[in-house]
């Protein structure tokens, strides 16, 4: 059995989230997916109602069953498939939306492999989003997106890792390091000392992070940098730009600047004089 609806993509959407397709794939020993770094824009979203089937990451084969899931973010590589002597019945989604990825970010669903705790309400929402897909196409936007953040919720409410990996060990090294980085980014950045921490070598410390976080070290460092120069910005509307720079682990107010416009669009004090206009006068 093969059911899917692909739906289009909002160019201008109001809505926090939005499916691109979703369907239910059942008995079919040689479904089989591959899309390589960068292909795929959307997340997904797989629930394994029945059967068996596998993951592929960096080349090591992980098994899944029923009650297990797996999640992409945009850009990541995918490859995943049934088992052929116990084909999986899984339910999917493909979708996106405005800060997704911040709001799946900040709850610590940074990682591909998960097991649900309970799942009967999750099945349940997939079926309902599918119908609605199926009977009204686009007609009714907003149910389609209500339906999609009920699946995302009902998903994130019980899922837990799951274990039993060698791969996700080391990726949960580093997600366990995260506050600690964002805690002291503002201090001088020391790639050898955050490796040593974890147990490995700087380059495999470099590789665990980009599995972990779809980013280089240094590029998180960064966004914790801009983040806490952003509120410092307009906490302390008096202070010099320089001294925001060295509080922010910049001793050079120009490189600050920057790579403050190259995250923000902006400068630092365009930053500050935009912001405190929305908000004082």
């Amino acid at each position: 059995m093969q059911r899917h609806v692909m739906l289009p993509r909002l160019q201008q959407s109001s809505h926090f989230i939005f499916p691109e397709s979703v369907g239910w794939y059942r008995d079919l020993p040689n479904h089989s997916v591959y899309r390589s770094e960068r292909l795929c824009e959307t997340f997904s979203l797989h629930f394994i109602v029945s059967g068996k089937g596998y993951v592929e990451i960096e080349g090591e084969q992980y098994p899944i069953q029923k009650g297990d899931a797996f999640l992409y973010f945009p850009y990541q590589e995918q490859k995943y498939y049934s088992s052929k002597e116990d084909p999986w019945d899984v339910l999917w989604v493909h979708f996106d939306g405005n800060h997704i990825k911040e709001f799946m970010l900040e709850r610590g669903f940074l990682r591909t492999l998960w097991t649900l705790k309970r799942w009967n309400e999750l099945e349940v929402a997939f079926h309902e989003l599918l119908l609605e897909a199926e009977t009204n196409s686009i007609l009714r936007t907003t149910n389609l997106s209500t339906l999609t953040y009920k699946i995302l919720c009902e998903f994130m409410s019980y899922a837990a890792p799951l274990t039993g990996n060698r791969g996700m060990e080391s990726v949960d090294r580093i997600l366990a390091l995260l506050p600690s980085m964002q805690q002291k980014a503002c201090e001088p950045f020391i790639l050898e000392e955050w490796a040593e921490l974890t147990g490995v070598s700087t380059y495999y410390f470099c590789k665990l992070f980009r599995k972990a976080m779809s980013m280089t070290p240094l590029s998180f460092i960064t966004l914790c940098r801009i983040q806490f120069a952003k509120q410092r910005l307009i906490e302390k509307e008096n202070w010099p730009i320089k001294d925001i720079a060295k509080e922010s682990g910049y001793a050079s107010a120009s490189y600050f600047n920057q790579r403050f416009q190259e995250h923000e669009g902006m400068t630092p004090s365009e930053f500050r004089s935009f912001y405190a206009k929305s908000l004082f006068g």
